[in-house]
């Protein structure tokens, strides 16, 4: 084995460590280092070995290049894959919440015990727990805060598992007396629809810090010169539901979905639909970003 080949098998040792720690820690960030890892290590030393069995006389660079597009062609037709899988299923697409009496609302660990300590300090009441059934296993909890003078509502989303360590989303809105709504969020699960235009939407998925989080929701308003209109102190499941409807029938319209009668057929997403839902997915994957449509 050459020099250039045991130091691509350094790399390849160091992307599985990564990938061991994306595990543990569920940390975006860290998920992106382990795919760039991967794709290029991947490359290198395939590339590395082809050179040194001499299995062709091509150059080295072009030999890593053609297996960095390959791997990107193969992650592209499985992402479709996932995607088409995802259209036929029946699993919700805006799934609609309901109240949740479970008693699980909240993850008895340290790190989210602090984390609902912290909302108290800030002011935050809680108004509702509630929850989305995707499948009869699987379930989206969320807790719904309000601040003093009703001006954020935050509600905090725990997703199904994939790691030992679970991870929370967060989502800061606030109505204005325009009839809009300003939302930040760190959700990173693709999105690739559409939204209703008085709806302003900022994702930031690679800030995991709510009190972050918060600084740059109030920073958007104050710099937008928003005029905040405060939220009651009602029960917000009507309201969830019905942004999950409004959001259907944009979608809808907008051909992110087919119509109900065609989606026997040809799925629920539409080929346009696929393509920004791979689009997303991608950019989630390997930058961290959404797409700003």
């Amino acid at each position: 084995m050459s020099y250039q080949t045991e130091i691509f098998t350094g790399l390849f040792l160091v992307s599985l460590l990564v990938t061991y720690g994306n595990m543990q820690w569920n940390l975006p960030v860290v998920g992106i280092l382990n795919r760039w890892l991967r794709w290029v290590v991947l490359s290198l030393l395939t590339a590395s070995l082809v050179i040194e069995l001499e299995w062709t006389g091509r150059p080295f660079w072009l030999i890593a290049l053609t297996v960095f597009i390959g791997w990107f062609i193969l992650e592209t037709f499985y992402n479709y894959a996932i995607i088409s899988a995802l259209s036929r299923s029946p699993i919700p697409l805006f799934p609609r919440f309901q109240k949740n009496t479970s008693g699980d609302e909240w993850p008895a660990t340290k790190q989210f015990i602090l984390l609902r300590d912290w909302l108290r300090t800030q002011g935050f009441k809680k108004l509702q727990s509630v929850k989305a059934n995707l499948d009869d296993a699987i379930a989206i909890r969320s807790s719904i805060y309000q601040n003093e003078d009703g001006s954020v509502r935050c509600q905090v989303l725990f997703f199904p598992a994939r790691t030992p360590r679970m991870s929370a989303a967060y989502v800061l809105s606030t109505q204005t007396k325009e009839g809009e709504l300003v939302v930040t969020d760190n959700v990173c699960l693709p999105f690739g629809g559409y939204y209703p235009e008085n709806w302003f939407i900022e994702r930031k998925p690679l800030c995991r810090n709510l009190c972050s989080l918060m600084r740059y929701h109030k920073r958007r308003l104050q710099r937008d010169g928003v005029n905040v209109e405060p939220w009651d102190d009602e029960e917000p499941l009507d309201e969830l539901n019905r942004q999950q409807r409004t959001l259907e029938q944009i979608n809808l319209r907008a051909g992110f979905l087919n119509s109900p009668e065609d989606q026997e057929e040809r799925g629920r997403i539409t080929s346009e639909g696929r393509y920004r839902l791979w689009k997303e997915i991608w950019l989630l994957n390997y930058f961290g970003s959404t797409v700003d449509y």
